[in-house]
């Protein structure tokens, strides 16, 4: 079973060899479940990181991890590699709207018990330069799942 301190030592590891151009902490807050709302966790409270690195032009490559409580309210660890198409509006106070996707490594106490699993997922954000809201849409991966839309905050605290 990969634990928490294992996905920190493997993000950790990932960024070690990178060029980071910008470093986010995620955090984790909520999700809107499409049925049986009153049945899950919709509270997702965790924090993650995420690295905005190797930009060119308007793509931007990304690896982000995360801790967080999931809809059954167990620890849930996710490790993601991306990319995300960016859009800016201009002016003093530029905004900026994000489209992209991410694969990822992820445990679940609720499927294949704890073990590790593949997945990707479309990613959308939007904000300024020093903070936004990443937004996700997760299908029912299993009979036992329902379709999700997941919200996190990013704070950036480093890099140009």
């Amino acid at each position: 079973m990969i634990r928490t301190g294992m996905f920190i030592a493997l993000f950790a590891a990932s960024i070690g060899h990178l060029a980071a151009d910008e470093i986010h902490l995620l955090i984790n807050g909520h999700s809107i479940h499409m049925e049986n709302r009153d049945n899950y966790n919709e509270e997702n409270t965790g924090l993650g990181l995420e690295y905005n690195f190797d930009k060119r032009g308007d793509w931007i490559n990304l690896i982000n991890f995360s801790s967080f409580k999931d809809s059954n309210n167990e620890t849930s660890n996710y490790l993601g590699f991306g990319t995300k198409l960016r859009g800016e509006s201009g002016g003093p106070n530029p905004w900026h709207i994000d489209i992209g996707a991410f694969a990822f490594v992820m445990t679940r106490k609720d499927y294949n018990n704890n073990e590790p699993f593949l997945g990707i997922l479309p990613l959308l954000s939007f904000g300024s330069e020093d903070i936004g809201i990443n937004v996700t849409y997760i299908p029912a991966f299993s009979d036992n799942h329902v379709d999700v839309i997941y919200f996190q905050a990013m704070v950036r605290f480093g890099g140009g």
